[in-house]
């Protein structure tokens, strides 16, 4: 588990579908007895001293109505088909994940040099030739992901994407992602440089229940050892 602060106040806590029910008897071990409501996208808690627990969906819609901790908790640990694209200039790596098995995958790399300080036409030949090789970099990591993921779209429920934002952002251009695009789901995946063990790491984050806490007035917040 892990947590961060949220903006605008409390904070994020990021819990394993198979720790959500612990987490919430802990939650109310010290807050008290709480009240439960959702919808197809979240599930909130509101316990006797005022604490507040948003508590996400993990690839929504989910099934909504009562109880609520109990369909959100089989929700999470539903197993799912699902694709993950994880890029970074120069760096990629594509895979399908059957739960948290992966199934299928393709990780590589394209040299794309680094910026220079030079000026006149030198670093002008420099930046084009820098353009070219992300350019390329780009479009094989495309073609990787539609080598890897195309096979199994019929059975894909999401695409999660992730490595550096504006790289992504980058690659959204290419016409031929439009059908693996159209099943983008959150969370974005901060990695760093996209290796085979980076990708087998991402179900520990894709599929991860992120609760939204918010302590009653004057509380002392937890630290995250202690959720």
């Amino acid at each position: 588990m892990s947590a961060r602060p949220a903006k605008g106040g409390g904070r994020w806590v990021s819990v394993p579908p198979e720790r959500v029910h612990p987490w919430i008897d802990g939650f109310a071990d010290r807050h008290g007895p709480f009240e439960a409501s959702g919808d197809e996208r979240a599930v909130r808690l509101v316990a006797a001293d005022g604490a507040l627990a948003e508590l996400r969906v993990p690839f929504p819609p989910m099934l909504p109505g009562p109880p609520h901790v109990t369909r959100l908790v089989a929700h999470a640990r539903a197993e799912r088909r699902i694709g993950v694209v994880l890029v970074r200039l120069g760096g990629y790596a594509a895979g399908v994940f059957q739960g948290t098995e992966l199934v299928a995958s393709k990780v590589g790399s394209r040299l794309v040099q680094g910026r220079t300080a030079a000026g006149g036409w030198s670093q002008q030949r420099f930046a084009r030739r820098r353009r070219n090789q992300a350019d390329q970099a780009l479009e094989t990591a495309a073609d990787t992901a539609l080598r890897v993921l195309t096979p199994h779209l019929p059975d894909l429920e999401a695409v999660v994407l992730g490595g550096d934002r504006r790289a992504v952002d980058a690659l959204r251009a290419d016409r031929r992602l439009a059908p693996l695009l159209a099943l983008e789901a959150e969370p974005f995946l901060t990695v760093p440089d996209p290796k085979l063990a980076v990708l087998r790491a991402t179900p520990a984050e894709f599929r991860a229940v992120r609760i939204h806490v918010v302590d009653p007035p004057g509380a002392e917040e937890p630290g995250a050892a202690a959720l």
